[in-house]
């Protein structure tokens, strides 16, 4: 070997052993952080962490399981973010690895892993990240996926020393998956952290929230935040978090008897009653991303396409909702003085969603906005069906109901989100707070009867005019109710050569559409004796 050809090997080997002793020397640094992630959040993100921020990060070092239950806009995504990201840079690599699910694809890459990825970009921490995966070198060392998307398979092929497994939106998770997630924290150096809303109150989450679980349990509700302590905070930290006036607001639009109240201002497991029409935990199910192909489907179908209108009178609002398929969407609220106004709001919700249906409340002043619609359809100003439904009638099924508002209830507003069957994704707090608001009771003969709204407006401050409004928008008036086999609660087609619409049959009603009056026996269909 030539002289020259020797020294170039010798400058290599120098060159690598160099190399070799920076990395350790970084390594020992990250390291070095693994009893202090505040101070790492401090030193590598220059950010600072508030008192319940930083009793979570010192709870995952010091305790396998750690569970924190809290309200709206405490940070909760932040702070488990920021933890992944010291977890990753703190431990020695490859021994090291972060799993995190929560209850979607969009709440795992849009919400959890954008913020790991503003952590990454801001600290130019350690390896690459991307929607969903970090990688150091060519290893992944950790990864965000959507419940469906985990298997036993997948899971016990994770073999690491350290750990840290994160349930976002916790209370929404299955428990197959919490299963799964314990079983990779067998060791004594890993840990998880579920953290949610505390939705559900049957839901895994809230038993491991309960005493004696064995998980260290921290809560988290609006009066801990900075606006209510005083706590001093970077006006970016207190611009993130919740306050006073989003209190207010919901302390009037909920009151402070709603679970909502409960779950997302207080931040703790609301006591569901059993007496509720309609559970918050369906509710708020029903506002989740799919978890199905099956479900992804049905919520993607654009028919029907229909509005329910529920007409405000005395103060009340006027609410319009459109229904597409199993979407519920919130069209236009507000006060008419009268049924003139409300009917020129309907024609505009007509015309901007080419609905085929319109439901209207009909007690009140809602008979006024029927016959307008009615005039306007026949001028040719709208080709949409107009169907008036009078709330206080005999219900299909008067074997279960005793009102046919005591059924719209049960069988659109508890059904539909009993089996997760309706999309309210884009329903806003204000609706979910009254549509979980009723309460129902039995009377001698069995049957379901929901109290009045003048009861539900005495205990939450106001008339459940949204939910009302979402309901008619789903009723489907020319259905018979399942179980209902007797011929004589079907539907009447009005004998009126002008009108020939079809209502629930009564002796003698009169069509709520032009007031012929039905025959006193129902006309038996073919082949009845």
């Amino acid at each position: 070997m030539s002289i020259d050809a020797s020294l170039i090997g010798y400058e290599a080997a120098k060159t690598a052993i160099a190399r070799s002793r920076s990395r350790a020397r970084v390594e020992d640094s990250r390291i070095g952080w693994q009893a202090d992630p505040v101070g790492w959040v401090e030193t590598r993100l220059t950010e600072r962490m508030w008192s319940k921020q930083r009793d979570i990060a010192l709870s995952v070092r010091d305790h396998r399981r750690t569970a924190v239950h809290a309200g709206f806009a405490s940070g909760k995504s932040w702070t488990a973010a920021r933890i992944a990201a010291w977890w990753l840079e703190s431990h020695p690599s490859g021994q090291a690895f972060v799993v995190s699910t929560a209850t979607s694809f969009a709440q795992v890459r849009a919400i959890l892993w954008r913020e790991i990825n503003r952590a990454h970009a801001k600290g130019r921490l350690v390896g690459r990240v991307n929607q969903t995966e970090w990688w150091i070198d060519d290893e992944m060392v950790g990864f965000g996926r959507k419940p469906s998307e985990y298997n036993a398979e997948a899971i016990s092929g994770i073999h690491a020393r350290y750990v840290l497994v994160i349930i976002d939106e916790a209370s929404g998770v299955p428990a197959s998956l919490w299963d799964m997630a314990d079983g990779l924290v067998a060791n004594e150096d890993s840990r998880i952290l579920a953290i949610g809303n505390p939705i559900d109150a049957a839901s895994r989450f809230a038993t491991v929230c309960k005493p004696g679980s064995g998980w260290n349990v921290i809560g988290i509700g609006a009066f801990d935040t900075p606006a209510f302590t005083g706590e001093e905070v970077a006006e970016d930290v207190r611009a993130q978090l919740v306050s006073r006036t989003w209190v207010d607001e919901k302390r009037a639009d909920w009151t402070e008897q709603s679970p909502l109240w409960d779950s997302l201002v207080l931040g703790r497991f609301p006591e569901e009653s059993t007496d509720s029409v309609v559970l918050l935990s369906w509710a708020k199910a029903c506002q989740r991303e799919p978890d199905s192909e099956a479900q992804a489907e049905q919520w993607a179908a654009e028919e029907p396409n229909e509005l329910g209108v529920d007409v405000g009178a005395g103060g009340d609002e006027t609410v319009i909702y459109h229904r597409r398929g199993a979407r519920a969407e919130l069209l236009w609220h507000g006060q008419t003085p009268d049924w003139p106004q409300a009917t020129g709001h309907v024609v505009d919700a007509i015309r901007q969603t080419g609905a085929r249906r319109v439901k209207v409340d009909v007690i009140g002043i809602g008979w006024g906005v029927v016959g307008r619609l009615e005039e306007l359809r026949e001028q040719g100003a709208h080709a949409c069906e107009v169907v008036g439904v009078n709330v206080a009638d005999a219900p299909r099924d008067p074997s279960r109901f005793v009102k046919l508002r005591d059924e719209i209830w049960w069988t659109v507003g508890r059904d539909n989100s009993r089996t997760l069957t309706w999309d309210l994704r884009a329903v806003d707090d204000a609706t979910i707070g009254q549509l979980i608001a009723p309460k129902y009771a039995q009377d001698s003969a069995g049957r379901v009867k929901v109290e009045r709204k003048e009861e539900t407006r005495k205990r939450i401050g106001r008339s459940p005019d949204r939910a009302d409004a979402l309901l008619l928008a789903f009723y489907e008036p020319d259905a018979i109710g399942e179980g209902v086999t007797d011929w004589i609660y079907g539907i009447y087609n009005c004998t009126n050569a002008r009108c020939g619409r079809g209502f629930v049959w009564q002796p003698e009603r009169p069509c709520p559409y032009c007031g012929t009056k039905a025959p006193a026996e129902y006309p038996k269909p073919p082949g009845v004796a």
